[in-house]
């Protein structure tokens, strides 16, 4: 049977490529962004019968729930959930300067974005033979190596990287993958330029999410490579 995969944050970027990779894998992706009319323009552009739009702000908890409505409707099931919406790379502020309104609105994507979206699609997730969550994370979050930086970001995203940890123990005895991502360094927005090609980065989280149920799971990685926390 075609899995199902719903990708946040997917109308440019990285995601939008993470849509087109898995659609070429036979995966039916679930193309999203808070815009809907953004959604149905990436996907016009992919031009791939196997993408479909859907608008989804991973901010907004009725839209989530409207989101996993229309796919219950319509699938019945989800196997694959990439959590790829993300947002504040906050370069221009460090931890002791740092505003708070950019802090929370950073962990309201980046942290609580994917929390409200496993908590929200675990039952369809449930009702899958091979599910799949992969958080898309930062290696500049890894704690061992862990400096100044992008305050809001980096917290955020450690903050992904503790719950993936917690969502793959609590999963363990469900059949669950649940890993993290770091995609590099990618040349797309909001990165500066001089980065790795957006395929590249996207490769790495369709490896996590087209793995195989012997496959690894609560770990952290870059390239399909093991990343230290």
């Amino acid at each position: 049977m075609q899995k199902i995969a719903l990708i946040t944050g997917a109308n440019r970027g990285i995601g939008k490529e993470v849509c087109r990779q898995l659609a070429e894998n036979g995966c039916l992706a679930l193309l999203t962004a808070r815009d809907r009319e953004k959604a149905e323009s990436a996907v016009a552009d992919l031009n791939m019968d196997n993408i479909v739009p859907l608008q989804l702000d991973v901010t907004d908890q009725k839209s989530i729930e409207c989101a996993r409505a229309a796919i219950e409707r319509s699938y019945g099931l989800l196997d694959v959930l990439v959590n790829n919406a993300g947002a504040f790379y906050d370069y221009w502020q460090n931890a002791l300067d740092a505003d708070f309104a950019t802090v929370r609105a950073a962990a309201d994507v980046n942290l609580y974005g994917p929390w409200r979206m496993a908590q929200v699609f675990m039952p369809l997730l449930k009702k899958s033979a091979h599910p799949r969550i992969v958080n898309v994370s930062s290696g500049a979050a890894a704690l061992n190596s862990l400096g100044a930086g992008p305050p809001a970001y980096i917290a955020s995203k450690a903050g992904l990287n503790a719950l993936t940890r917690m969502l793959a123990a609590e999963l363990a005895d469900d059949g669950f993958l649940v890993n993290a991502i770091c995609p590099g360094w990618v040349e797309t927005d909001p990165n500066f330029p001089g980065g790795r090609p957006i395929p590249e980065g996207a490769a790495g989280i369709v490896w996590a999410a087209t793995l195989p149920d012997d496959g690894p799971t609560g770990g952290f990685f870059r390239d399909e490579a093991p990343l230290t926390w």
